[in-house]
C-alpha cells in the first residue's frame, strides 16, 4: 500500500505559493541508476515538516565521478544532505549476478576493491559538503546464486552482501553525519514483487518501483526529520482499549485484557514496543478519561502489566477533554504540542485532538489498527534520532526525577530557597569527540530557550570544535534527584577582539534554577580570556522561542537599534570590567574547560 496521496495530489500541493514560501532544504542525489520518481516523495514529506525541498540529482552513473573528482553544481556548502544510490548489479556484476563462478581469491579481491570504493566515495563527498550522507545500503539477494545450500555457506552471496554492508556501515560511522539507510527493511515492509520493477529496469535502469520509492524516500525521511529537529519527544496514551483491551472502570481488574493470549496479547506487544522507545529516551505520558485510582491499580496489580509508574513521567487521568489535557501535560513537561505524539482508540477523541491540537500528531488505533499497534508504532518513525546519547537512555528517569523537584518546589516558600534544597551542581566544559553528538542534537531539537534556533549537523559541531576561531562549550547540571546530563550549549566566534555568540541554548527541563544566567557568565569569562573586549549576541524570532527575546537585556547587553529587523535584534556587551561571577545558590561549579583555554 503506498502511503502517500496520488502523484496528482501531491503535485497540486506543491506548487501552491504557501508550499514555495516555506523554508528550504536542500538534496542532492548521487546514483549509479534511474531514481528520479523519488523526487515528489521527498517533496511531500519536506511539505510535511514544514519545508520546501529542492532536490537536484548527479548524472546517471557518474557516483564515483562526482563524489571523486566534483560537482559544484550540486554538491554545494549549503546543502542539507547527500543521498546515495549505489545499485549492487551497477556496482559489481561479479558479486550480483557472477557470483557463482568467483574463486576465493576473485572474491576477496572484489570485496577490496568495493571497501576502497566505499571509502573514496564517502570521503570525495565529505570534501565537497559536510552535508548528511544518507547511503542506501544492499539489498539481499532474492534468489542467491549457490540456491538453497547459498545459506550454509558462510562466504555464500547472501554473506558476502552482508559483509558488504557492514564494511560500508563501518567507513559511514567513521565520518559525522553519515548513516546506512537499512534497505532490507524497506524490501521486507513492501515485499520484492512490488518493490522491484523488471520493465523499467531493463528499459531505464531504474530497479525501484514507485511504490518502492515512496518507502524509501520515507526511511531517509527519519533521518532528515532529526536533522531538523522535527523528532517527537513525547508518546501520550489513552489507557482503555490502547493499553489493555476493555474498561477498567466497568469490567474490573480482573477482566480486562492483557496478557500472553489473543486477544491480551496485542496490548502487551503494544505495552513492549512502548516500554522500548522510552529506553530510547521517549517521554511517556497518560491522558485518559477515568478515575486515576482504576488506572493505578492496573498498573500496580495487574501481572501481565509490562508498562510500569516509573515509566510515566506525567499523567491527566480525570474526565476533562482531551485536548485541555494535553495542552496541561505540555505545560508540564515543559514541551511543544508539536513534540506530542497521541494514541488513542476512539475516533471521536483522535478527531476531537485533530481539530482541537493539529500540532500534535494523533494515531487512532481502532477497528483492525488495534491489531497492528505495535507495528503502526514502530513503523512511524516519529521518535527516530540517528545517535542514541546516555542522556536519551537516561531521559525517563530524569523526567521521573522532575516529578520529585516539582513536589520539593511545592513545599518551598520561595525560588532561591528552592534552588538551595537541590544542591545543584554545574559542570562547563569544552565539546570534544564524547560531547559532540548531544551537543549537536540539543541544537536540533530545542526550540524554547533557543536564542538563534540554528541547527548544526555532528559534522559542523566537529568543525567548531577544531576551529581557533571557536569555543563550543557546554553545561551539565545535577541535583540531589540526580543527573540531568548535559543541558546547555553555546557556541563562541572570534574575530580579533570582538567575539559574538553564534548559538545560546538551555533544555526546558533545566530552566527556573538560574541555569542560564550562570552558563552566560562563565561563557563570558572565556571569551575575555580569548582577549575578546565586547561580545554580541542575537535573538533570531521562532514561533516558539518568544520568552528569551529580552534574555541578553536582562544581562546587561545592549541593543543596537540599527541591526534591528523584523526577525531579529542584536545586543552588545563590554566584557573590559567584567566581574567574576559568584557560585550563587549552586553548591559547586566545575569548569574543566577554564584548564584548556586556548592561546
Amino acid at each position: 500500500m503506498n502511503p502517500f496521496p496520488p502523484l496528482p495530489e501531491i503535485e497540486a500541493l506543491l506548487s501552491t505559493p504557501q508550499a514555495r514560501e516555506l523554508q528550504q532544504l536542500r538534496l542532492a542525489v548521487l546514483r549509479n541508476i534511474t531514481v528520479e520518481a523519488i523526487e515528489p516523495y521527498l517533496r511531500y514529506l519536506a511539505h510535511a515538516q514544514g519545508f520546501n525541498a529542492e532536490v537536484k540529482f548527479g548524472g546517471f552513473d557518474q557516483l564515483m565521478q562526482e563524489a571523486v573528482g566534483g560537482a559544484r553544481d550540486l554538491l554545494l556548502p549549503d546543502l542539507d544532505a547527500v543521498l546515495v544510490f549505489a545499485y549492487l548489479s551497477q556496482l559489481s556484476q561479479a558479486v550480483a549476478t557472477g557470483f557463482a563462478g568467483l574463486s576465493k581469491e576473485q572474491l576477496a579481491q572484489e570485496t577490496e576493491r568495493l571497501r576502497v570504493y566505499f571509502e573514496e566515495v564517502v570521503q570525495g563527498i565529505r570534501r565537497q559538503t559536510d552535508a548528511m550522507i544518507l547511503w542506501h545500503g544492499l539489498e539481499p539477494p532474492l534468489h542467491p546464486a549457490l540456491g538453497i545450500r547459498d545459506a550454509q555457506l558462510p562466504d555464500g552471496q547472501s554473506a558476502t552482501v552482508a559483509r558488504l554492508n557492514d564494511l560500508l556501515r563501518t567507513t559511514l560511522t567513521g565520518l559525522p553525519n553519515a548513516f546506512l539507510v537499512d534497505m532490507a527493511g524497506c524490501l521486507a515492509r513492501v515485499g520484492a514483487p512490488e518493490f522491484y520493477d523488471d520493465r523499467f529496469w531493463h528499459l531505464a535502469r531504474a530497479p525501484y518501483s514507485r511504490l518502492a520509492l515512496a518507502h524509501i524516500a520515507g526511511e531517509d525521511f527519519k533521518f532528515l526529520r532529526a536533522l531538523k529537529g522535527r523528532a517527537k519527544k513525547c508518546l501520550v496514551l489513552d489507557c482503555d482499549n490502547t493499553l489493555w483491551g476493555g474498561i477498567v472502570g466497568e469490567d474490573g481488574l480482573k477482566g480486562i485484557q492483557l496478557g500472553k493470549d489473543h486477544p491480551g496479547s496485542v496490548f502487551s506487544e503494544f505495552q513492549k514496543e512502548i516500554v522500548s522507545l522510552f529506553h530510547r529516551g521517549v517521554i511517556i505520558a497518560l491522558c485518559s478519561k477515568n478515575n486515576e485510582a482504576d488506572v493505578w491499580e492496573v498498573f500496580d496489580r495487574h501481572p501481565d502489566m509490562l508498562l510500569k509508574r516509573e515509566h510515566i513521567a506525567a499523567w491527566r487521568i480525570n474526565w476533562e477533554d482531551k485536548p485541555a489535557n494535553l495542552r496541561a501535560l505540555a505545560a508540564e513537561l515543559n514541551i511543544g504540542l508539536d513534540s506530542m505524539v497521541y494514541v488513542d482508540d476512539s475516533e471521536f477523541e483522535a478527531g476531537l485532538v485533530r481539530r482541537e491540537l493539529p500540532e500534535v500528531h494523533t494515531l487512532c488505533l481502532s477497528g483492525e489498527q488495534r491489531l497492528r499497534s505495535r507495528a503502526v508504532l514502530a513503523s512511524c518513525g516519529l521518535f527516530d534520532a540517528p545517535r542514541l546519547t546516555e542522556e536519551d537512555r537516561h531521559r525517563g528517569r530524569m523526567y521521573q526525577a522532575d516529578a520529585g523537584r516539582r513536589r520539593a518546589r511545592s513545599q518551598s516558600t520561595d525560588l532561591e530557597s528552592y534552588c538551595r534544597t537541590l544542591a545543584m551542581r554545574l559542570e562547563i566544559g569544552r565539546g570534544d569527540e564524547f560531547t559532540i553528538p548531544r551537543i549537536a542534537q540539543q541544537t536540533q531539537k530545542t526550540n524554547q530557550f533557543n536564542l538563534t534556533t540554528r541547527r548544526y549537523s555532528e559534522a559542523d559541531i566537529a568543525r567548531f570544535v577544531a576551529s581557533p576561531e571557536h569555543d563550543v562549550l557546554w553545561v551539565r547540571v545535577s541535583d540531589t534527584f540526580g543527573d540531568l546530563g548535559i543541558v546547555g550549549v553555546c557556541i563562541l566566534r572570534y574575530d580579533g577582539e570582538q567575539a559574538d555568540i553564534d548559538t545560546f541554548l538551555l533544555s526546558c527541563r533545566a530552566l527556573g534554577r538560574g541555569v542560564e544566567a550562570r552558563f552566560l557568565a562563565e561563557a563570558l569569562q572565556v571569551a575575555r580570556s580569548r582577549g575578546a573586549r565586547t561580545v554580541t549576541g542575537r535573538y533570531l524570532k521562532t514561533g516558539k522561542n518568544a520568552q528569551t527575546e529580552g534574555f541578553y537585556a536582562g544581562h546587561g547587553f545592549q541593543e543596537i537599534e540599527a541591526a534591528r529587523t523584523s526577525d531579529g535584534r542584536t545586543f552588545l556587551k563590554p566584557l573590559d570590567n567584567l566581574a567574576p561571577p559568584d557560585a550563587g545558590h549552586f553548591v559547586e561549579i566545575v569548569r574543566p574547560c577554564a584548564a584548556t583555554q586556548r592561546s
